[in-house]
């Protein structure tokens, strides 16, 4: 960890860091949320980020598109791949989105030290995540879907589905 992490995580206060977020996207920080000051991180316009919800954009992009809502205790961390959420998203309490997968390939390699690959997350408009659901790297949701609690979510979604289950699996189509 160098000097500016080390600083940003412990010396800037979590109010510091809600006001410089408003300031800056005129959106909504718990003080109470872990949300990295980040050049990659971009807020739209009237989104909300709960209490307890870390956010991490260390390593690549994180786009949160306009009015949209992150619920308590989700994690969400972009790497190279990046992770993008449309506008008008509601994403509940305790949801996971990860935008990397650790390589595991190679039998005589201990698989921390394989690497890790990234392709990167996109969620479209108008989408509601329910809680604790895991949208792992890959994925590619389209608009208006609804996916189900506890749902694991990977490959592409179709717009206007409503997802179910672990693998996910579309269920209906809403018209």
């Amino acid at each position: 960890m160098n000097a500016r992490n080390f600083a940003q995580r412990f010396l800037v206060p979590r109010w510091g860091i809600s006001l410089y977020y408003f300031l800056r996207f005129h959106c909504k920080v718990s003080a109470r949320a872990e949300v990295e000051l980040s050049p990659f991180l971009k807020i739209g316009r009237g989104s909300e980020i709960g209490s307890f919800t870390k956010i991490k954009a260390s390593f690549g992009p994180l786009h949160i598109g306009k009015n949209c809502f992150i619920g308590a205790g989700c994690f969400i961390a972009a790497h190279q791949g990046g992770v993008i959420i449309g506008d008008d998203c509601l994403i509940s309490p305790n949801v996971t989105i990860l935008s990397s997968n650790y390589n595991y390939q190679r039998l005589d390699v201990p698989i921390g030290q394989q690497g890790y690959s990234s392709l990167g997350v996109t969620i479209g408009d108008n989408v509601w995540i329910g809680s604790g659901v895991c949208v792992l790297d890959g994925s590619r949701v389209g608009s208006g879907v609804i996916v189900t609690p506890n749902s694991v979510v990977s490959g592409r979604i179709p717009d206007n589905a409503i997802l179910q289950g672990n693998p996910a699996k579309i269920i209906f189509s809403r018209r």
